[in-house]
């Protein structure tokens, strides 16, 4: 469940990207319309929201590397 909110976050995250550069090229520099600075204040917002969530997954074990090249030292045996 945790991998997968992950997953949605950043997609979100990416949807709001695309939505702040359409903005941009929409509004082009009027002053009065406040859409681009709100889907940075969104991005940014989810942004915190992701890497609290990975800090979380991180610290209660949920997420974690299971690459073998970066496996525990094996144990040394005494002669």
């Amino acid at each position: 469940m945790l991998k997968g909110l992950i997953v949605l976050l950043m997609l979100a995250l990416l949807v709001t990207l695309g939505a702040g550069m359409y903005f941009l090229m929409m509004d082009r520099g009027d002053v009065k319309k406040m859409r681009l600075v709100n889907s940075l204040r969104v991005r940014v917002g989810i942004a915190g929201t992701l890497m609290a969530l990975i800090t979380y997954g991180v610290a209660t074990g949920q997420l974690g590397h299971t690459s073998p090249w970066d496996a525990a030292p094996a144990a040394e045996s005494s002669e």
